[in-house]
């Protein structure tokens, strides 16, 4: 049987259809959005609380010349399913397929790629001002929820918008979610605002808000004033954005699609910002993630029955590890502080909070904040661990270097999602994080290639007196056998002794492809030698030393090579090969093979995919052994 959906492949086909219809649409795309995620794994419960306000923007904006902005973009699939990309939604997150947050590439209704925080205001602000300057009438419209609008570069942007002369719509989604429950004061604040409204409160609200601005016959100017005075006066929202001098509006129903038609209609005549604030609900229309949207927040595949879940089987994770340590670390050791910025679960934070609720901050979508926080922990001689996902500690650069480096404080960065992260594309990958952090001084940055690993690197952070990073990936742990060398600052480990010219080395979890490389070139008659350097900084003398012996060092890093492990070994090598003067070392240097992140946006795909292209899974990095093997057999043979 046909569905209305499929009539759907423009937002053009929007036009005729009536809000019965649209309310039909909206759970048949609810139902789409359940079913492709049940599959492919991704953002669930944000998806499904926006999926009427979606349908309500695209009746009434022409996104073909007006501009929309989405923050952080994880809430973008109903979007996607109106633009033309439903047949190709079953691969949504897929190699080749749809990304998973708004990207330009794959259509002119994505503004920008995006996947943070915070982006949505200060982008459409410049928009808007180059709307002004070019005297264009498109309309702006950015999407902002509750948990994003509190983030530092939107109140930077927010308290900027009298620039603006002209259109700009902020719809601010209030669900009271973030990817865990909002934090903070003002989220504390718009949470009261909710509970404090009834149905019938939004009713009239909406009423009021279309009373005041008619379509047509009272000046716009005049009409918002109007408004405005009848909320003064009022425990609203209003005060906050008033005081900022921009026009408030709401709260409103965001699942009431003929109301959101008509607010959308009214508010598209306004010639000056304006914040229409919309509730709605994380999760709404399917139970599983209605009742739980922290856990729906983003997920895996899983099986849909009826209004029933059951989660794909997962080995154990780094994340889950982590968790564990920190645990065992806090029992023994009362100093250790815990910090997250709105993502509890996701960095393995929540057995600690539930064991150590005074010693555990969410800070909520404030990485710089959580930074600086615990550089005034550190400053009282505590030892906060700050855990934040690769991607996001990227926004806190400036705080690392000035209030942790600078100062030479003992923070401890728990980095997870370091490397590449599969299915979350560009946005998410954590390619960068070892490269920006070994530049600075004081820092110390290791690599856990396994649990043990991993326990043994978090207590000697809290143990030293200075920065300290440990990064990860969304990975599960490996097993390791040989890999049982005590764990010592700056020092490698040997785990494979070969007896040929090549030798390679590496960092992190991707020890467990060179000890699988090596056993599959052993195969082949090829013994090579396999190093765990477990620290990026400093680097291991021992590892230089292979240089010496003319070995050809392979350096394989789940990191970008721009600035990465590899090129921090090379710098070392080369600057001993010319205090000594040694041309044959020079020689051996010269021979380096850097295996790791190209330069390039790695795309969306399997993680096993993403290594391959790095050249750094079992099967690339014993290739490349063969490949080079076979040219010195070819050259000898030429001379």
């Amino acid at each position: 049987m046909s569905t209305l959906l499929e009539t759907i492949n423009d937002p053009k086909d929007l036009a005729g259809l009536s809000v019965e219809q649209l309310t039909q649409l909206a759970e048949e795309m609810r139902e789409l959005i359940t079913h492709s995620v049940s599959q492919t794994g991704g953002h669930l419960a944000s998806n499904l609380g926006v999926v009427e306000t979606t349908i309500a923007m695209h009746r009434v904006f022409d996104f073909t010349k007006d501009r929309l902005l989405w923050d952080v973009g994880h809430q973008c699939y109903a979007h996607k399913i109106l633009t033309g990309r439903r047949k190709q939604f079953s691969q949504l997150r897929q190699e080749n397929g749809l990304s998973g947050f708004p990207n330009p590439d794959e259509s002119q209704y994505d503004v920008f790629s995006v996947g943070h925080a915070g982006t949505s205001i200060p982008t459409a602000l410049g928009l808007a001002l180059g709307a002004q300057h070019k005297k264009s009438d498109e309309k702006i419209v950015a999407l902002v929820g509750d948990a994003s609008i509190v983030n530092g570069l939107s109140f930077e942007a927010l308290n900027n918008l009298g620039l603006a002369k002209r259109q700009l719509l902020i719809i601010l989604n209030d669900n009271s979610m973030a990817i865990d429950v909002t934090q903070g004061s003002i989220a504390k604040f718009l949470s009261k605002v909710r509970l404090s409204h009834t149905y019938e409160d939004i009713r009239d609200t909406t009423n009021r808000i279309l009373e005041h601005l008619p379509l047509v016959g009272k000046r716009m100017e005049e009409a918002v004033e109007n408004f405005k005075r009848t909320l003064r006066m009022a425990n609203t929202p209003s005060r906050l954005f008033e005081s900022l001098n921009i026009p408030y509006f709401g709260p409103v129903d965001g699942h009431d699609i003929g109301s959101l038609i008509e607010l959308f209609t009214a508010l598209l005549h306004l010639d000056t910002p304006a914040v229409l604030h919309v509730y709605t609900r994380k999760g709404k229309g399917y139970d599983p993630a209605d009742d739980n949207p922290c856990k729906y927040h983003s997920t895996g595949p899983f099986e849909v029955n009826g209004t029933s879940e059951k989660a794909a089987a997962t080995k154990r994770s780094f994340t889950a590890a982590f968790g564990d340590a920190i645990v065992e670390l806090g029992e023994k050791d009362d100093r250790v502080i815990a910090i997250t910025a709105a993502m509890p679960d996701g960095t393995g934070l929540v057995k600690f909070r539930e064991r150590f609720p005074d010693r555990y901050y969410d800070v909520g979508i404030a990485e710089s904040v959580a930074i600086d926080i615990a550089a005034g922990l550190a400053k009282q001689g505590l030892r906060p661990v700050v855990c934040i996902y690769s991607t996001f500690l990227q926004r806190g650069f400036d705080q690392i270097f000035q209030e942790v480096a600078l100062q030479n404080l003992p923070v401890t960065f728990c980095v997870d999602r370091a490397g590449a992260v599969g299915n979350d594309g560009p946005t998410h990958h954590g390619l960068y994080d070892l490269g920006y952090c070994r530049m600075l001084p004081n820092f110390t940055v290791a690599a856990p290639a396994d649990e043990n690993e991993l326990k043994d690197a978090l207590a000697l952070a809290a143990k030293g007196d200075k920065p300290f990073v440990i990064r990860y990936p969304k990975d599960t742990v490996p097993v390791i056998a040989k890999n049982v060398i005590p764990y010592e600052l700056g020092k490698s480990a040997r785990i494979r002794h070969g007896k040929s010219e090549f030798a390679i080395v590496t960092i992190g979890p991707i020890l467990k492809e060179a000890m699988d490389a090596a056993q599959m070139l052993e195969a082949e008659g090829i013994s090579i030698t396999v190093i765990n350097a477990r620290f990026a900084k400093p680097v291991d003398p021992a590892i230089i030393e292979l240089f010496a012996q003319g070995k050809t060092v392979l350096l394989a890093e789940d990191s970008s090579i721009a600035c990465g492990f590899g090129s921090a070994v090379i710098e070392q090598a080369l600057q001993i090969a010319n205090e000594s003067n040694t041309q044959s070392l020079h020689n051996s240097i010269g021979k380096a093979v850097l295996l790791g992140g190209p330069d390039l946006f790695v795309p969306a795909a399997a993680r096993n995919r993403q290594l391959d292209w790095m050249q750094i899974s079992a099967k690339q990095i014993a290739e490349t052994v063969k490949k080079l093997k076979y040219q010195a057999k070819t050259t000898d043979k030429s001379i």
